[in-house]
């Protein structure tokens, strides 16, 4: 147990950053990424077959989440977190129908190629999304063609601020630099604390020309009905079918990948109705669609995770962040976060 609570420590450093990264990929302000963190990590750890899989937001699933919502709320950000907790609703309700008729071997028909192109296509929309932030400008387009033109526009006009630009290049290159020479090092926490720290020393009227986080909202996700049109749920509804199948065909994967592992089985349709709950129970607690995270869960492991409890603990942390810390990350750039994803 001690070994878990110790790794669940460790755990927190990557899942801060990256949640926060991910919920901005998304479309969504900063703070839900915790929330869509804490959520179901705590489910997971009771309804979940796996010891070590690590819950939360992901990068497969930014892409079709910002695609689906961004559209919808059109830039109302109330309305973006209604939209984005249904549509966590939803892929849940899928999952679990789908694990309760045993439907769990379907992600096994998907081929290697067909799900490395669908991907490949939502890695290239996140960095189409995530680039502006890095560049220190807003980019709006209601088509992926239509943002990168704008995005391209934008360049060419000379709207680079250098400032957020060599921020978000240097936490890209402590990321990858720590990825490639020294994996055992979350390089994600280096980069964040160190972008963090320095921007804290800058002259006030320097930072009015960065976008930061800004002071977190203090306390828990409040339990909320996320309220949509009828309209709007059918588009969700369509949505949510593909964000369930890429949601459990990695979580398939990697789960089973851990369990061979640890000379263990694991049992497909149960943890597709352990993802089902998560997502629901996310859902109404102000969060969007989750799923495994192939990045997070190897810190879990290499740090000693062997049961749940890392995920517990490391949902405990965040709380208590946001309970008593709130304004401990307020001068994070976005620059940052757009490195991260």
């Amino acid at each position: 147990m001690l070994n878990d609570i110790a790794a669940g420590l460790v755990l927190t450093a990557i899942l801060v950053p990256v949640g926060m990264g991910y919920a901005a990929a998304s479309g969504l302000p900063a703070i839900y990424g915790l929330y869509a963190t804490i959520i179901p990590l705590i489910v997971y750890g009771v309804f979940g077959p796996s010891r070590i899989l690590v819950l939360g937001p992901d990068s497969a699933l930014a892409g079709l989440i910002a695609a689906t919502i961004v559209p919808l709320a059109a830039g109302n950000a109330d309305k973006a977190v209604a939209l984005a907790g249904m549509l966590a609703v939803l892929t849940g309700a899928l999952c679990i129908a789908a694990g309760l008729a045993r439907f769990g071997f379907i992600t096994d028909l998907l081929s290697k190629p067909i799900r490395m192109g669908y991907l490949n296509g939502i890695a290239l929309t996140v960095l189409i999304g995530q680039l502006p932030k890095v560049l220190g400008f807003n980019v709006s387009g209601n088509s992926f063609l239509t943002e990168s033109g704008n995005l391209a526009q934008g360049i060419l006009n000379g709207q680079i601020n250098w400032i957020a630009f060599t921020i978000g290049l240097s936490c890209l290159i402590i990321i990858l630099g720590f990825r490639h020479w020294a994996p055992r090092i979350p390089g994600v926490l280096i980069a964040v604390a160190g972008a963090t720290i320095i921007v804290s020393f800058f002259d006030p009227s320097i930072r009015e020309e960065i976008s930061l986080i800004g002071p977190l909202p203090q306390g828990l996700p409040q339990l909320q009905i996320p309220a949509v049109s009828m309209a709007e749920f059918r588009d969700l509804f369509m949505a949510a079918i593909a964000i369930a199948l890429v949601s459990f065909a990695d979580m398939s994967t990697l789960s089973r990948t851990f369990a061979l592992r640890a000379g263990r089985e694991v049992d497909s349709n149960q943890e597709i109705i352990a993802l089902g709950t998560a997502n629901i129970v996310t859902g109404f607690f102000q969060g969007f669609p989750v799923s495994s995270s192939a990045s997070r869960t190897p810190v879990a492991e290499s740090a000693g995770a062997k049961t749940q409890i890392t995920g517990v603990v490391g949902a405990v942390c965040i709380a208590l962040l946001l309970i008593f810390a709130p304004k401990l990350l307020q001068n994070l750039p976005h620059a940052a976060l757009g490195a991260i994803v």
